[in-house]
């Protein structure tokens, strides 16, 4: 198991740093130095279609355990919808209020999904099929669009910087938990977590936001450390909301397709639950 975590964690982390780099050269928002594109982050909007489509199928799995259906041909693209808002809107030809985008893209998911639920199920299950799609859009579809929204309105470096302190806080709870962890921090929804964890998790998450901020500019020091704070008990919240969903499934883990970590939403569940309060958290820090 650490073996696996060590070895596809580092591959990941190494991946994703080469991608939003790569994604930050060819927009020109790398440095200061070079002019911004009108248009930026479209690799990291490919990157979020990409995982949208295996994340949606584990929610969908998920699901089916608890008895409610996704309907997958729907939640995807309504999901890719919800997250592109910010990506959409830098195109000059299209002028949207953000308002008036996600209530669209919210009222034509439900009125989607009851027209595909009557043609499919009629009257079983209404509530709990609709109810849960309209949860998918938002779980997997919206809070995905936080991490455009960063991209595109502080760019590359607080995105980073958000990324690597919510997950360095995972790390520092799972190493420092594992090894002397006692006291348990949620022991219905996830005994395996502890308040040891939960300190290893700050410290963690408290070292990387301040070398962020300070290494690339992003803000002072005490809301570094306020930043690492409230993302290393934002993060393991983010965790446990995801938590709840796989023990309603009775499933220990959402998939299997990386080694060490589970499914794709056992990666990207602390990040993904967070990405609005680092939005809202850099833009109380910038204005």
């Amino acid at each position: 198991m650490l073996k696996h975590r060590l070895i596809f964690g580092t591959l990941m982390i190494l991946l994703l740093i080469g991608i939003l780099l790569f994604d930050a050269w060819l927009d020109g928002s790398i440095n200061d130095s070079v002019t911004d594109k009108a248009v930026k982050g479209s690799l990291l909007f490919m990157l979020m279609v990409l995982l949208i489509f295996p994340a949606v199928f584990e929610l969908t799995a998920l699901a089916r355990r608890s008895g409610i259906t996704i309907f997958k041909s729907l939640a995807i693209p309504a999901c890719i919808l919800a997250g592109g808002y910010w990506y959409v809107a830098q195109f000059k030809f299209i002028h949207i209020e953000p308002h008036i985008y996600v209530f669209a893209v919210s009222a034509f998911t439900l009125a989607a999904t009851f027209i595909y639920q009557a043609k499919r199920f009629g009257n079983n299950k209404v509530f709990t099929n609709c109810g849960g799609n309209c949860f998918c859009v938002l779980y997997i579809g919206f809070f995905s669009a936080f991490f455009i929204g960063i991209r595109v309105d502080f760019g590359l470096w607080p995105l980073m910087m958000f990324i690597f302190t919510v997950k360095s806080a995972d790390i520092g709870a799972y190493f420092v938990g594992s090894k002397l962890g006692k006291h348990k921090f949620s022991p219905i929804i996830s005994p395996n977590k502890t308040w040891e964890g939960m300190a290893g998790a700050v410290l963690a998450s408290t070292i990387i936001a301040m070398a962020f901020a300070k290494g690339f500019d992003i803000m002072c020091w005490p809301a570094a450390v306020l930043f690492g704070v409230v993302f290393a008990f934002a993060g393991q919240l983010g965790d446990l909301a995801e938590s709840m969903l796989k023990r309603d499934a009775q499933a220990k883990d959402s998939d299997d397709v990386v080694p060490g970590f589970g499914g794709v939403l056992d990666i990207i569940d602390s990040p993904l639950a967070t990405a609005f309060l680092a939005y809202l958290f850099f833009m109380m820090v910038k204005t």
